[in-house]
């Protein structure tokens, strides 16, 4: 069973902003929106390309490559040229500290 692993503080990060951590030899883009935190894996299934440096519009991220976007919330693929989600992992706050927890092997 995957545990909860602490990635950055809390207040590390403002709003609008992310960072690339690593979990387990996967990067992951946590973002802060609203407040809020979500994390994605930082890659496009178009074509494999990283996610994070493209430009963010509300909650979706849009590739910088090809132009294809997904939600940040949840990993939904919202236009082509992708066609498949991204993962997108559970995220929460405790102490101070962001944490995410990787499920996709349970």
């Amino acid at each position: 069973m995957s545990e909860w692993i602490s990635v950055i503080e809390q207040t590390a990060l403002a709003e609008g902003e992310h960072v690339i951590v690593d979990l387990d030899g996967t990067d992951v883009a946590v973002f802060n929106i609203d407040g809020q935190f979500y994390a994605i894996e930082d890659v496009c299934t178009h074509d494999g390309a990283e996610l994070a440096s493209g430009e963010l519009d509300g909650d979706e991220i849009i590739c910088p490559r090809h132009g294809a976007r997904f939600c940040v919330k949840t990993g939904a693929v919202k236009s082509p040229p992708a066609y498949e989600d991204i993962a997108c992992f559970p995220v929460r706050v405790e102490n101070g500290l962001v944490q995410i927890k990787d499920g996709r092997w349970d």
